[in-house]
């Protein structure tokens, strides 16, 4: 799939895009004096704000609905910003699409049931006019990316990526962790796609966007969508992550944006270093072959002796062990305890390949 950059659609004249506004349109006053303001910030170049809010438990404010989008119409005639809203359903789109808003975003409570979405998708069947597509509540790729391919395939070729952080049952610093790797997977799997972050919903909380969207813009984000309201704590939803426009335009002047490649001396360097990495990810890979091969043994040997696959004790053990150890070679407990977890599950499964018949002969 080919992805046309994002300054093709958006002209925002460099980076970061920012995409600003509040997390809900209230009324048409605070849609306009939000506006205004945002229209002062130079980075700021879409004026986003939920017309439909997708709620957890009926009751509470789920948006003003379609008689928002005349104030957004108001907002695009009056400050020149493009406008965006999030639609769910294909009512949603043609009402979006006869007000004249210019991006569409799907929600990450959409992205998660592909019905939805191959339903929205065809309803642009025809239609040209981007969209943008934040990842799914859980931390599924497939489904990011599926939802991708949906619109794609429907002739949507004016597409980013929005990063807006996973739920996780464990309690954590941020509302959505950011778990980067994903995003940064699927900026390998589909090259040229744009990426934006909202580290408001990832953050839950104002004082962590600054931080967040540092993080974003060092991992080679396109750009970011903030949500900012006139008096944020008087917002009437999601009060705690909202920040003033004035606050906005501070963290942007921040924001420190650091050059995707360097000098010639600099890439002799990182090529080096580069080097080096290859050669120490082969000699992971060869004894991590060599210790599965050692665990197939161990199969074929507990198989002999009539012995079961699983020893707790050993397996407790062992594991403080490579902790303690591993935590003295500076290596951080959380990531090596995955990477041992993995490693055991594998030695798992080999010997009990061994045990069914499957690689007793070996």
């Amino acid at each position: 799939m080919d992805f046309p950059s994002i300054h093709t659609w958006i002209p925002s004249g460099g980076r970061p895009l920012v995409i600003a506004g509040p997390c809900s349109a209230e009324s048409e006053a605070q849609v306009m004096q939000t506006a205004y303001a945002l229209k002062e910030i130079p980075q700021v170049k879409v004026f986003r704000a939920g017309i439909w809010k997708p709620r957890t438990r009926p009751g509470s404010f789920e948006g003003v609905g379609a008689a928002g989008l005349s104030w957004m119409m108001r907002v695009k005639k009056e400050t020149g910003l493009l406008t965006t809203v999030e639609v769910a359903k294909p009512d949603h789109v043609e009402q979006a699409l006869a007000h004249g808003i210019d991006i569409l975003w799907i929600g990450a409570r959409t992205v998660v049931n592909p019905f939805s979405v191959q339903e929205l998708a065809e309803s642009l069947a025809g239609v040209d006019i981007p969209v943008m597509i934040k990842n799914p509540v859980n931390p599924d790729l497939s489904l990011w990316i599926g939802a991708i391919e949906r619109f794609y395939k429907n002739g949507i070729r004016n597409i980013a990526a929005i990063h807006r952080g996973f739920y996780q049952f464990e309690k954590t610093q941020f509302r959505n962790p950011p778990q980067w790797e994903i995003p940064i997977e699927l900026k390998r799997r589909m090259p040229g796609l744009p990426l934006l972050c909202d580290p408001s919903h990832i953050g839950g909380n104002r004082n962590m966007i600054q931080s967040i969207s540092q993080q974003a813009l060092d991992l080679e984000a396109d750009g970011l969508m903030i949500e900012s309201h006139p008096d944020p704590d008087k917002a009437w939803s999601d009060a705690a992550q909202q920040i003033t426009p004035q606050v906005l335009k501070e963290i942007l002047e921040n924001l420190v944006l650091r050059e995707t490649t360097g000098n010639r001396e600099f890439e002799r360097s990182l090529e080096e270093l580069r080097n080096e990495i290859d050669l120490i990810d082969y000699e992971m890979l060869r004894l991590l072959a060599r210790r599965m091969e050692v665990a197939e043994e161990m199969g074929r040997y507990k198989y002999t002796h009539n012995i079961t696959i699983l020893q707790l004790q050993r397996w407790k053990e062992l594991f403080a062990d490579r902790i303690k150890k591993g935590s003295k070679a500076g290596l951080d407990t959380k990531f090596l305890a995955s990477l041992l977890q993995l490693v055991h599950e594998q030695s798992i499964q080999i010997q009990t390949n061994v045990m069914s018949g499957d690689g007793r002969k070996g």
